[in-house]
């Protein structure tokens, strides 16, 4: 199914953007608009102005899918229509505030401190209730009953989301694709406080893109050359040594651009023939070469996330044992201004690296 807008990541980042949205829902304002969303949160503030376009728009169709949490959800409240593929989940839950503290405080500084708490204790809970009364109008439900399920905090199933009235219906859409709780993703879940559901948690599979190309490209040359018959003229005997491996049409079609950007080549200057690819031997060792680069770099990388996550184990390790509110983070709201910890500072800036990659186009 195509839709008009897909809204996925980090809500506030650049691939879920009230900007975008708004152009988005501009540019067909005379007609339905559908919008596909995968998302596990993010800021409170994006997804209230999201959910006051769609509303204001009066003809969206949102469509969950994978794994759907807390601001992505609320996002969703000014649809006029809501679906959810029946194997994706569905979280909502209170909305929280980073807060980070370690210091020595006198009698007038603590008082300060306790001023300043309870602020923001009155400002989440106006923050709940807002949130809380948009769900039950949309679920036909008492208000009482949205904040509690909020504070529970659990992960739905589709069915139990459609059961409570956030979803209208459940779909199976052949191209909508089974949610997978990844190491890393777990990870992640964990340290920006989400609960994890109860599904089996499975090895990161290699990523798109750059580890595609190192894939693509050493599986080439792992192919078995076919042995070329000696030549029988002189002309022939002339020409450059061939290096020929059988690809098929599929395959073709997903190498030759990469060969072309490895060779900075265009595609037509390959030789295709009887099915076949062939390079020069000169060609060859330039790929060669091009993918040790790669595989040098890949392997760096795979060295640098494993040292991260290494790190982050540690730190959640040592924070285990602290004591936790129930309710889980949500929203972006600011930290409490103080020095910081040399974990807290870890996890601070981890997190807003992550904002920032999941910001990149």
């Amino acid at each position: 199914m195509k839709y008009d807008l897909y809204l996925r990541g980090y809500v506030g980042g650049a691939d879920f953007d009230s900007d975008l949205v708004s152009r988005t829902l501009t540019k067909y304002k005379d007609r339905p608009v559908t919008v596909l969303i995968d998302s596990l949160g993010g800021s409170l503030a994006t997804a209230l102005s999201i959910a006051a376009a769609f509303r204001e728009h009066g003809d969206v169709t949102a469509h969950f899918v994978g794994m759907n949490a807390s601001a992505a959800t609320i996002a969703s409240m000014g649809a006029n229509s809501i679906t959810i593929d029946e194997c994706a989940m569905y979280l909502v839950h209170k909305c929280s505030a980073e807060f980070f503290q370690w210091a020595s405080f006198n009698a007038d500084q603590l008082q300060d401190q306790i001023d300043q708490l309870t602020q923001l204790k009155s400002d989440l809970e106006k923050m709940d209730l807002n949130v809380a009364q948009m769900y039950a109008r949309k679920c036909k439900k008492p208000v009482a009953d949205l904040l509690a399920l909020m504070k529970t905090g659990g992960w739905l199933t589709a069915n139990e989301a459609w059961q409570w009235g956030f979803v209208d219906c459940l779909t199976d859409n052949h191209e909508d694709a089974v949610p997978v709780l990844t190491e890393d993703l777990a990870a992640s879940m964990q340290a920006n406080g989400l609960p994890l559901p109860n599904m089996e948690i499975k090895a990161t599979p290699t990523p798109t893109g750059f580890h595609k190309l190192v894939e693509m490209l050493s599986n080439f040359f792992q192919r078995k050359p076919e042995t070329n018959a000696q030549p029988d003229s002189e002309a022939t005997a002339q020409e450059p040594t061939q290096h020929t491996n059988q690809l098929t049409d599929t395959d073709m079609t997903k190498l030759l651009p990469l060969l072309a950007t490895a060779l900075a080549l265009q595609a037509q200057e390959f030789t295709l023939k009887d099915d076949h690819l062939q390079l020069t031997a000169e060609q060859a060792d330039t790929l060669e070469a091009y993918i040790k680069d790669l595989s040098d770099k890949l392997t760096a990388e795979q060295t640098a996330n494993k040292t991260a996550q290494d790190r982050i184990k540690a730190l959640e390790k040592q924070l285990a044992d602290k004591p936790a509110d129930e309710t889980v983070q949500v929203i972006n709201q600011p930290a409490q201004s103080s020095a910081l910890s040399a974990e807290a500072e870890f996890v601070a800036n981890l997190k807003k690296a992550q904002e920032l990659f999941d910001s990149l186009p």
